[in-house]
């Protein structure tokens, strides 16, 4: 375990700077990132010996491919574990830490993720349909993900602008589906959302400053009061509906208005 947190922690800085290149350098077909060493009995069992006050702690583990659905896992610290392609649709993970995780092809669907630290994590192609992340810090790789109305309500997904030493660490949503999600008062300062669909997303007080939205669906998205000074919409596709709301957006007349 220990040689496995040591290359989670030394891949981290790859991994905000370019996640593709750190897969590259990994074998995701090794068992370390496929299989489980714990069943969803021992998951449950280390659930229930967990201290009141504090989640289990399952820093490392492998738990790929578990079907742990409906589970509770609130406050748990699943920090570096490997969770791909494991079922937590429906699961608690309120306040849970998956910081530096790997949660490739996850199924999140309607689990809730509210105040969860997602630091770092890798979760590109996960589902996490109908998923509550309201008040959540995502700075997590979300690469062609689904998260059809999902909710994101004042969830902090801006680049750390704390840790430039470890690359620009922020929320990567390219070519996510987050038609209809609730991103209303959430932070996207700087993410990436480049050929996002956010068709029908509502966007209302988000913070947008900076953002790459390139080659981004926003028809139909409600964009009321957001802050989307900087933010690049080129190639995008808009309504004429969404044109007052942004005026400070960059490559706006580059933008396909329909």
């Amino acid at each position: 375990m220990e040689a496995w947190l040591a290359l989670a922690l030394a891949i981290t800085p790859i991994c905000a700077a370019d996640a593709q290149d750190a897969m590259r350098g990994l074998d995701l077909t090794s068992p370390d990132m496929t299989t489980a060493e714990m069943t969803r009995a021992q998951v449950e069992a280390a659930l229930k010996a967990a201290p009141a006050g504090r989640g289990a702690d399952f820093t490392g583990k492998r738990l790929s491919g578990l079907d742990l659905s409906g589970l509770d896992l609130s406050g748990a610290n699943l920090r570096a574990a490997r969770l791909n392609h494991t079922n937590l649709s429906h699961a608690k993970l309120d306040g849970a830490t998956l910081d530096q995780a790997w949660a490739l092809g996850a199924d999140l669907t309607r689990a809730s993720l509210v105040k969860a630290s997602l630091f770092a994590t890798q979760m590109a192609g996960a589902r996490l349909d109908g998923a509550d992340l309201d008040g959540a810090r995502v700075t997590a790789d979300l690469t062609g993900a689904h998260l059809v109305g999902a909710r994101f309500q004042d969830a902090d997904c801006s680049a750390d602008e704390k840790n430039q030493s470890m690359g620009l660490m922020r929320a990567i949503f390219k070519s996510a589906d987050l038609s209809r999600a609730d991103l209303s008062h959430a932070n996207l300062a700087r993410a990436d959302v480049r050929f996002a669909k956010l068709s029908g997303a509502n966007l209302s007080e988000a913070t947008l400053r900076e953002a790459d939205a390139s080659g981004a669906d926003l028809r139909g998205a409600l964009l009321q009061g957001a802050d989307t000074s900087g933010l690049d919409v080129d190639s995008a596709r808009i309504d004429k509906a969404s044109v007052p709301y942004l005026t400070k957006a960059i490559n706006l007349d580059r933008a396909f208005r329909e």
